[in-house]
């Protein structure tokens, strides 16, 4: 079985983020970047069943330089080879372009990716490269088994769960559950000198139209401070909760 893990390159949560050009353009100095923690839930998956039916697993990186010690994680985690398609990620349409394309011309068996990037939070990439590709699509998957040819999967959804069966080849959008937490790997010094022996390939981009764009970027309000009032002045919290937060 041969398995496709798409991998963005976030920031990692503790980063402390700013903007730049009149906060049109994210400023990544000084910032550190991470698998995006779906990606890793769907490629530490990919990996179990690498060791369980020795499939082979490429992780796909669209975007620059800059991700490739993020690529270089996921080799030492345990994928084969590495691929980044080097072109700026403007939108969700241009990285689903570039993914179908080399898609298209190395056929996979299973495509994993996270359903969505906790960056931008789109959840449109996975969706998009299963209809262009015409690969059955489970999103927010939380389990998964293959049989042979068959798949079994497993997708949260309001109120509950839905079991699904389909046959490959399968694209799903992962999320917590798939694996959990404590089940993510830790590159080891075997790993990480393994990943310096094997392929991180460049490859020059398809092209392709961005469909949105953008304007500017905003960070949240700060917090307001809090009021403290007095356990007996109930009065005051009367007057607070109606007149000031409007809640009652």
């Amino acid at each position: 079985m041969k398995i496709l893990v798409c991998i963005s390159s976030v920031p990692d949560t503790t980063s402390k983020i700013n903007f730049k050009d009149n906060d049109t353009l994210f400023d990544d100095q000084g910032v550190q970047f991470v698998i995006n923690p779906n990606d890793e839930f769907g490629l530490t998956r990919a990996i179990w069943f690498k060791e369980k039916v020795g499939a082979t697993i490429d992780v796909l990186h669209v975007g620059t330089a800059l991700a490739d010690a993020t690529l270089r994680k996921a080799l030492a985690i345990g994928a084969d080879k590495a691929i980044r398609i080097d072109t700026e990620p403007i939108d969700g349409f241009v990285v689903a372009d570039q993914i179908v394309a080399y898609a298209s011309t190395n056929t996979y068996d299973l495509i994993i990716a996270g359903r969505e990037s906790i960056d931008y939070n789109g959840s449109m990439v996975p969706g998009l490269i299963a209809a262009k590709l015409n690969y059955a699509f489970v999103n927010n998957c939380v389990h998964l088994n293959i049989d042979g040819t068959t798949a079994s999967a497993t997708r949260e959804m309001d109120g509950g769960m839905e079991v699904l069966t389909t046959e490959l080849p399968l694209l799903i959008g992962g999320q917590k559950g798939l694996v959990e937490e404590t089940d993510l790997r830790i590159p080891n010094m075997r790993g990480i000198m393994q990943a310096r022996q094997k392929t991180l390939e460049v490859v020059a981009p398809i092209e392709s139209t961005p469909k949105t764009s953008v304007i500017s970027f905003e960070k949240p309000a700060p917090k307001a401070t809090v009021k403290l009032v007095p356990a007996d002045d109930i009065d005051q919290l009367i007057d607070l909760l109606q007149n000031e937060a409007k809640v009652l």
